[in-house]
Parts: C-alpha cells; structure tokens; sequence
C-alpha cells in the first residue's frame, strides 16, 4: 500500500526520497526490519494473550526427556508468523504484482487450515485436530488455485529466445510481448516473454524441462495434456512440502531455524530469476515482474528469525499448525513461482528426511507385522529428530545440527546455478 502511495505521489509531486520506494533492496529491507518488530516486539503482548486465555499446549508422554515440562506452553503462535509475513508485504511490496497476490492467498488459505486445526486441538479439545482428509484437500485446493492462476494468468509469462524466423503459436503466445532483438556479448539474439509450462532442471546444461514431455509417449498433440500433468506436480509439492514442514515441527526451533535457511535461499533465487542481468549471465530463466516476491521473502525470513525469539529452546511458545502448515505451502509455492520446484529435495532436505523417516517407520512396522507377526521399526520413534531425542541427544545439539545440514544444502542449491 506505502510502494502505490509513494509511488503516486513521486509520479504526480515529485517528492525528494521517494525513488527509495523504488529499489527491491529498500523495500525488503524496511520488510525484514519491520517483520522482526512485529515478531519480537509485539510477539511477547500475543505470548502473554495466549497465556491469559489458556491456549497451551497437550503433550502426550512419549517417553521423552524434558516432554512433559512443554504442557501448557501457549500455542497457535503461528499468528505471530502470519502477521510478521503480511503486514510488511501489504505496506512494502506492489500488491497489485499476481506474484504477491499468490503469496497472500497462500498464507492465508494455509493460515485459516492450521488455525482450524489448532482451534479444534485447543477449544475442543480434541488432540486428533482437523481431519486429515479435510487438511489434504486444503491443500489440494491451494495447489489448484495456484496452478490455474500459473498456467492461464497472461501477467505470468517466462522469457525464452527465439527464433526470428520462426512461425510463433498465438495460441500459446496470448498477450505476450513481441519479440526483442538483445545483444550478448558479439551474439544477437531475439526473445519473447510467453506463456510456459517449463521450469529449471538443476545439474544439466540446457536447464528447462517442460512438464509436457512427461507425457511425450503420448505422440503427436502431447503438449494439450501440460496443464493436466502441471497442476498433478503442483499437488504433489504443495502437499508434500507443508505437511514436511508439519512433521519437522517437534521440538524447539527445528522447523522456525530451518524455515529461516530455506527463506534466504528461495528470496536469492527469487532475486536472480527477476534480475534479466542475472538470469543471463547465470543462464537461468528470467520470470518478468517475479523480482516483486522479495519483498515477500524477506517478511517471510524476519517473521521466521523473529519468532524463533520466543520459539528456541526452551520455546515459550509454540507455532502450532497455524504455521507450520502455512509455512510448508509458502515454500512449496514460492519455489512453483520462482520455476525452482525441481530443487525442493535439496532446498528442504531437512523436511524430506522428517517425511521420508515417518513413510519407512510406517511402512516397515506393517510389513514385518504382516509377515512375522510381529511390527518392528527402523528407527527408535519417528519422526528423524524423535529418533535422536531417544538415543539421547539434547534439543538444541539436534536442532542446531538440524540448521547446519539445512545451511549445507542450501550451499549446495546455490552451487546448482553454475554446476551443470
């Protein structure tokens, strides 16, 4: 609201400083700057307010060293996030940009699932929350909402070259700008910005896949099944990722610190992707108006950083599903948008590990009770954290191990840019 205000009045007045507004650089860091205020600051009064109205935590005894010390700690302190998240982005970024749009549907629509299942959790009292069912289809919700919005909204093109001879599909062009002569270097080359199912493909040279050759086998015509196979990948990362983000959320600062990583990572590529400087020389595709989303990456981090205030160990509050879920579906999202969904299982490995431990312990308990009579578990509980909560690991030595793994993957997501 501030970038159109300010905005309006430097075309029409031409007040001194206001140019500033016009800089992605001001403008996320007065959004990480006034994130951490309303996180940290304001986060002690919303503690405080949870502790009066008596939103605490039920812990079930698992077995676990210092678990049964937690019972009562406020919860639902994922409204603290979703606060830190949109009141920066609703003031700094351009929310007229279909990129913010999404990020602010998507954590609301995440936030109004994770409240529901807190509610439930602590007004009904019923430990079970939410159904499951009714989680996923959220989630799938989302995910349609999002690709839809992908796939047909004329404002969301890429930038590909092209041929000058080239026949153009109108049909697949719309409103796309015409093509532009560009120098690289001695090179000269044309480039139009068009409607695309294709996203970056890390570790390979000509890095753009589109969705459409998954069906390939299909024959001639294959390309009208793309938006069916787009939105089945949209699904399966939207969900797949919040719930990730669910499960890592177990113990003090886990999901918030590693969340924090995947922030910084994701606003990196959202800078490059939006940067036609940088996007050419890293020979990545350039997103027009993408760049916007920094704003919001960086509410995002100084929400994540700032709620990690209250949330280390010993947390005095915890952020329920209200924001893990909601923090799952703004990474699964953001890295739809940025064309960085492929490097999700580097960028959250964290988040896959947690997933993939709980599926094996499920999975494996079943098989060997099926077969010896018997269930037995490859690990000591799950998920992965809990497993080393039992072996006899302190809290803040597995989170903080947790965040260097997380910190080393995000290295290696950067690395992807240049390593083909």
């Amino acid at each position: 609201m501030l970038y159109l205000l300010f905005e309006y009045l430097h075309k029409h007045y031409d007040f001194p400083g206001l140019r500033l507004f016009q800089y992605l650089t001001f403008r996320s860091s007065l959004s990480i700057i006034l994130s951490l205020i309303i996180t940290t600051v304001y986060g002690r009064r919303i503690i405080d307010y949870l502790h009066s109205k008596q939103v605490g935590e039920t812990v079930r005894n698992l077995g676990l060293e210092g678990q049964m010390q937690k019972q009562g700690t406020p919860t639902m302190g994922g409204i603290m996030i979703l606060m830190g998240i949109l009141i920066p982005t609703l003031l700094f970024a351009n929310i007229t940009n279909i990129y913010v749009i999404l990020m602010i549907v998507t954590t609301l629509w995440m936030g109004a699932i994770g409240f529901l299942d807190d509610y439930i959790k602590v007004f009904k009292k019923n430990k079970e929350g939410l159904a499951g069912r009714f989680k996923v289809v959220g989630q799938v919700g989302l995910a349609i909402i999002v690709g839809c919005t992908m796939y047909f909204h004329p404002n969301i093109v890429v930038r590909q070259t092209v041929d000058e001879t080239a026949k153009v599909d109108t049909a697949k062009v719309q409103s796309a700008a015409p093509m532009v002569l560009r120098k690289k270097g001695e090179t000269y080359y044309y480039t139009q910005d068009v409607k695309s199912t294709k996203t970056n493909l890390p570790f390979y040279k000509n890095n753009e896949f589109d969705y459409a050759k998954v069906v390939k086998f299909l024959g001639e015509g294959y390309e009208k099944y793309a938006f069916v196979v787009f939105l089945a990948f949209v699904i399966v990362i939207v969900t797949a990722v919040s719930n990730g983000a669910n499960l890592t959320d177990g113990i003090d600062g886990l999901a918030t610190g590693t969340s924090a990583i995947i922030g910084i990572t994701m606003g990196i590529f959202a800078y490059v992707s939006g940067n036609t400087v940088m996007a050419d020389y890293l020979n990545i595709m350039y997103i027009p108006n993408s760049g916007e989303l920094i704003i919001f990456a960086a509410a995002f981090i100084g929400a994540c950083i700032g709620f990690l205030w209250y949330n280390s160990y010993p947390a005095q509050i915890f952020m329920g599903d209200t924001g893990s879920l909601t923090i799952g579906g703004i990474i699964a999202v953001f890295a739809i948008m940025t064309r960085k969904e492929l490097l999700i299982p580097i960028i959250c490995g964290v988040f896959l590990v947690e997933v993939l431990s709980v599926s094996l312990q499920v999975t494996y308990f079943k098989y060997t009770k099926k077969r010896f009579g018997e269930g037995r578990r490859i690990f000591l509980m799950s998920p992965l954290h809990h497993h080393y909560q039992k072996k006899g690991y302190h809290e803040a030595k597995i989170v903080t191990r947790f965040w260097i793994i997380g910190i080393l993957l995000a290295v290696i997501a950067f690395v992807t840019l240049k390593l083909r």
